[in-house]
């Protein structure tokens, strides 16, 4: 690593959390134009990090407790990770000469702006740059189109899997708005982790699609990216796929519960992005599905889906 105090950023987590942070980052890249800007996240992100015109440098980080910091003490630490207290000690390992975080009790000695939970996630970064006083744009979450080539473009992606059960509508439902999207001529195809075949194959053979419409364990993240970059449509839960829609400005139905969309969901002036949900808030770790959630017919995704078809454009 080059003996420059860069900028280190934390933020060891997922794909949906990865690009919430993008304004924050451009904040980060506006302030600091000479400064190398190195993000502490996970291996599996690079493709996508690689995206990102505000990071010069990936650290893979995996979890808290992974960061391993071997160059010239930075200039600037973040905490884009959480409150603490295991982000803030991983971060002052490095030894940077200021660290920009939330506040925490264990660290008195350190100013920062007071955690509130019931925040978007992407202003919660950009208040915390504006505590460090620099400036963001909570909007600019825009990203390139992937060079990776897309396996298929202008097809409807269904999505159906979640990290927690909370979050998974039910697979039925998912088929059924396959099977009549695809009886209106739409070619739909169904996405999802290595982890999520038996899932994405129950959904196809329910709506009658064919093996060659399941991608699920069949692509990469890059791969993934391109698919949803050149997609008609993305219909899923609250996951990473329906953030990678925002970025890409791909449409989207989005379905959420037991976490609103006010903390996790599109910009609201965004109408190409349609969030449902019912009202209801709860475990978002829970073992079943939300009953907020449940609450959500094939009949409200399929008449945000009717609106939404036609109108692959890049929104600003």
């Amino acid at each position: 690593m080059a003996l420059s105090h860069p900028v280190l950023v934390l933020r060891a987590l997922g794909l949906g959390d990865l690009l919430t942070i993008v304004p924050a980052l451009r904040g980060l890249r506006n302030a600091y134009p000479d400064d190398r800007v190195v993000l502490a996240a996970p291996e599996a992100l690079r493709d996508l990090v690689g995206l990102i015109d505000a990071v010069d440098e990936l650290l893979p980080t995996a979890q808290l407790g992974a960061l391993r910091w071997h160059g010239a003490p930075p200039k600037l630490a973040v905490n884009l990770h959480g409150s603490g207290p295991e982000s803030i000690r991983d971060l002052r390992a490095a030894g940077p000469g200021t660290v920009l975080t939330h506040h925490h009790p264990d660290f008195p000695e350190l100013p920062g702006p007071e955690w509130h939970e019931d925040m978007h996630e992407v202003d919660r970064w950009c208040r915390l740059l504006r505590f460090g006083r620099i400036d963001t744009d909570p909007s600019a979450l825009l990203l390139p189109v992937p060079p990776e080539p897309a396996p298929e473009s202008n097809v409807v992606v269904l999505h159906p899997g979640a990290a927690y059960p909370a979050r998974r509508w039910p697979s039925e439902r998912f088929a059924r708005v396959a099977r009549e999207l695809g009886a209106d001529g739409h070619r739909v195809v169904i996405t999802g982790t290595r982890g999520e075949i038996p899932l994405a194959n129950a959904v196809a053979e329910q709506a009658g699609l064919p093996p060659s419409a399941v991608y699920a364990g069949r692509t990469g993240l890059a791969q993934l990216a391109a698919l949803v970059a050149g997609a008609a449509l993305v219909v899923c839960g609250d996951t990473g796929v329906g953030h990678l829609a925002t970025a890409f400005g791909t449409p989207s139905v989005l379905l959420f519960g037991p976490t609103p969309p006010h903390r996790w969901g599109p910009p609201a002036a965004a109408k190409h992005h349609v969030p449902l949900w019912a009202g209801s808030v709860g475990d978002p770790h829970s073992d079943h599905p939300d009953p907020g959630l449940l609450m959500l017919r094939p009949e409200h995704v399929l008449s945000a889906a009717a609106g939404l078809l036609g109108e692959k454009v890049r929104h600003g």
